[in-house]
């Protein structure tokens, strides 16, 4: 049996409907995953395929759009199903067909946003880890979000970026951050609100009928403010997004602060992908940080 009857027959087996691939034509991925378009006569379906990566990391994503999806907010593609076969882990999911932005698109994507951060959840964390980007994230649950932040996601990405050679003044500043962390949270205490968790333009897209779609989730939950701060770190959203985000559910004073906080998990994510040229951009961060509260 081919990887694509494989993949077809697990269709049929979630949906309880045949499904017959015609064809199949890759199809712009990321630097993760590749992205293939599987077209059977029944329509058409969006596959994610990594042969580096196991079933357990896009049954992490499948759930984590079923969580956004469930709170009937903000669009995500609905998953069908996931797997491993062939050497490829697997993830299936619908098609949704690129249009373009209407005048409205980007407020309505910040009102769903708003929204969205509105489902609050009893801890830090998730019910599950998962991954950001294919780095491990670590979920386990918090009632303390400054604890949680600073061993689950900087610390974390630290310590890989030690494993990996990045020591020395990196580190030194880490650890000084890191034990200065509840200076970024005066008088501030963030419910745990569902997050996308790694929100940048490359994960939204506009539908045919000019609505916003997000995907590629890393979900938990957290401060709201994580998430907006990574729209910002890779060119930013639209400034009706902000606009219409920001007058639905108003941001604390403290946001701009602690927006380079959280963006500095990203960037340690990507020094720890990509390599040493986030090294800079890293203690450039963790500088301005610690200026901020000296």
């Amino acid at each position: 049996m081919s990887m694509w009857s494989s993949i077809a027959d697990q269709i049929a087996s979630e949906t309880g409907r045949p499904f017959s691939v015609r064809r199949q034509r890759s199809v712009g991925g990321g630097c993760i995953n590749s992205a293939v378009l599987l077209e059977g006569k029944e329509g058409l379906l969006f596959v994610k395929l990594n042969p580096n990566a196991g079933a357990e990391m896009f049954a992490a994503e499948l759930a984590g759009l079923r969580e956004i999806i469930d709170s009937r907010t903000v669009r995500a593609p609905t998953p069908i199903c996931c797997g491993s076969t062939h050497g490829y882990a697997y993830l299936v999911l619908e098609y949704i067909a690129h249009g373009r932005p209407s005048e409205h698109s980007m407020e309505q994507l910040g009102l769903d946003l708003a929204r969205m951060h509105e489902v609050h959840g009893k801890h830090y964390g998730w019910s599950r880890d998962n991954t950001i980007g294919s780095t491990p994230q670590i979920n386990t649950v918090s009632d303390n979000w400054i604890d949680f932040w600073r061993t689950q996601r900087l610390q974390f990405q630290l310590s890989l970026a030690a494993d990996s050679g990045y020591g020395g003044s990196l580190q030194r500043k880490g650890e000084v951050l890191l034990a200065d962390l509840n200076a970024f949270f005066q008088d501030y205490t963030p419910p745990p609100a569902l997050l996308h968790g790694d929100l940048w333009s490359g994960n939204y897209m506009i539908d045919e009928n000019g609505g916003a779609v997000i995907f590629d989730p890393a979900v938990y939950y957290g401060d709201r403010e994580a998430d907006l701060a990574m729209t910002e770190l890779f060119g930013g959203f639209p400034a009706r997004f902000y606009h219409a985000y920001r007058d639905a559910y108003p941001l604390d004073p403290g946001y701009p602060m602690r927006k380079t906080l959280y963006n500095l998990y990203h960037v340690l994510n990507h020094l720890n992908l990509f390599g040493g040229g986030y090294r800079r951009q890293a203690e450039d961060m963790i500088d301005t940080l610690l200026a901020s509260i000296r």
